[in-house]
């Protein structure tokens, strides 16, 4: 009995190494990422139509539209979201679909007040014959007392 709690776990661990999905192999498609999101314009829409968006109250919109009805709902008014260079992680699956996390500086405007934050974001890409758009998104504000971000 001893020997089949010992052996049980060894099979399943080594079986598990052999699902590993390669996702960082895709060193054009990372770099078309990368672009997008560096080089991302206010008014060019990158969304899918069935774009899906949570916001940081847990909200949820089934659209870029919705997206913006409910930012306008809020008198939030986004100045700018840069990413922080070293903590974008993009993974890549079969060249089609990409994962990426990344932190961003953000500002905006809400209720007529500055506001200043750190947000890391959680975004998926699909590639379509036009290029890459985005199908989900999310953000969380970053508390630095608890988790301080280290810059180069």
């Amino acid at each position: 009995m001893k020997s089949l709690l010992v052996l049980f776990p060894a099979i399943f661990a080594s079986c598990t190494v052999f699902a590993q999905i390669d996702t960082t192999s895709y060193a054009k498609e990372r770099q078309e990422i990368r672009e997008l999101m560096q080089h991302r314009k206010p008014d060019e829409p990158i969304d899918c139509t069935d774009f899906i968006a949570v916001g940081p109250k847990g909200d949820i919109s089934f659209s870029h539209q919705q997206w913006q009805g409910v930012q306008a709902k809020e008198k939030v008014v986004f100045k700018s979201v840069r990413p922080v260079a070293g903590h974008e992680f993009i993974r890549i699956y079969d060249g089609t679909m990409a994962v990426v996390n990344f932190l961003a500086n953000v500002q905006l405007v809400v209720d007529g007040h500055d506001v200043n934050l750190k947000v890391r974001r959680l975004e998926v890409y699909h590639k379509t014959p036009n290029g890459w758009c985005r199908v989900a998104g999310q953000g969380t504000e970053v508390d630095e007392k608890l988790f301080p971000v280290r810059t180069n």
